[in-house]
């Protein structure tokens, strides 16, 4: 199977993550992404146990290693599965996708590297797009608003700051993707970083499970948190097809990847019936310009 093969499958299984996890994600739920933790940590850590007895190499230590990354990476999807309550997936998954630019200034300044002029033009771009798109959910008025999110089955609460959450994302993954580069220039090999990742996540579902479950005596079951599990199994897919992905065509297969989110938002129309405005879209388009622009250099 060639790299454009497993390319494709990582932008169907991520973007297929966002739309499964914008369909897991009740409004009316306070406790909805408690319960999008424990569905992906439980998935990721069966797949970590899967890869140490398989005789992937792994220690204990690696998790406190990559501890730093790894809890800035599940902070930001905490965040993110809880905007996606308040906020369409078609203007947060372009928001979200956007932490490219954020690692990018970060390791231009603190690790002193280098950046082309067009990078530098992406970079601007991409951070242009999210202040447009804040400014737009803003000023936007009540009415149109009210009747933008009318046309759509999920009801939302009105709040401005709802699109808060998708640049908290934004800046936090920025920041893991920074310590990503950190420690694995110097510290933890690839595969396991990866295991560490899926196993302090898994701590956190148990955590998250815990709060919920026991603390606040809330229902979780399997069958009622159907597109959970999906959202989990195809974001944990979609990690293991882009390994494969990058390693045999990472020029070309980095900004085919990267622009899984033009399919998020492409979902977000056909299934969940989101309309926005030819204002967002235009504004969404320049994200996702900046975003494979990045992918290219």
């Amino acid at each position: 199977m060639s790299w454009f093969v497993f390319s494709l499958f990582s932008i169907l299984f991520w973007s297929g993550s966002d739309l499964f996890s914008k369909m897991g994600s009740k409004p009316s739920d306070t406790y909805s992404h408690w319960k999008m933790i424990i569905a992906v940590g439980a998935v990721m850590g069966l797949h970590g146990i899967y890869m140490v007895a398989t005789g992937t190499p792994f220690a204990f230590g690696d998790i406190l290693t990559y501890l730093p990354a790894s809890l800035l990476y599940i902070l930001a999807m905490i965040l993110g599965y809880a905007g996606l309550r308040y906020i369409e997936l078609s203007v947060s998954s372009p928001i979200c996708n956007s932490s490219g630019a954020v690692a990018a200034v970060l390791c231009f300044v603190f690790l002193k590297q280098a950046m082309t002029g067009l990078q530098l033009a992406a970079v601007a771009l991409i951070c242009l797009a999210v202040l447009l798109l804040s400014l737009l959910e803003k000023r936007q008025g009540d009415a149109e608003r009210a009747e933008r999110r009318e046309q759509s089955p999920v009801k939302y609460q009105k709040s401005v700051w709802a699109i808060l959450f998708p640049i908290l994302y934004c800046i936090i993954d920025g920041l893991g993707t920074f310590a990503d580069a950190l420690l694995l220039d110097t510290r933890i090999a690839e595969e396991q970083a990866n295991i560490a990742y899926e196993f302090t996540f898994l701590f956190m579902a148990v955590c998250a499970f815990i709060y919920v479950v026991v603390i606040k005596k809330q229902r979780f079951r399997l069958w009622d948190e159907k597109p959970k599990f999906a959202a989990a199994l195809v974001e944990t897919a979609g990690q293991f097809t882009y390994i494969f992905a990058i390693g045999g065509n990472a020029v070309v297969a980095a900004p085919l990847i990267s622009s899984y989110c033009v399919f998020s938002v492409l979902w977000s129309r056909i299934f969940l019936k989101e309309k926005l405005s030819w204002k967002y879209y235009a504004v969404i388009g320049l994200a996702v310009v900046g975003i494979a622009i990045l992918g290219m250099e």
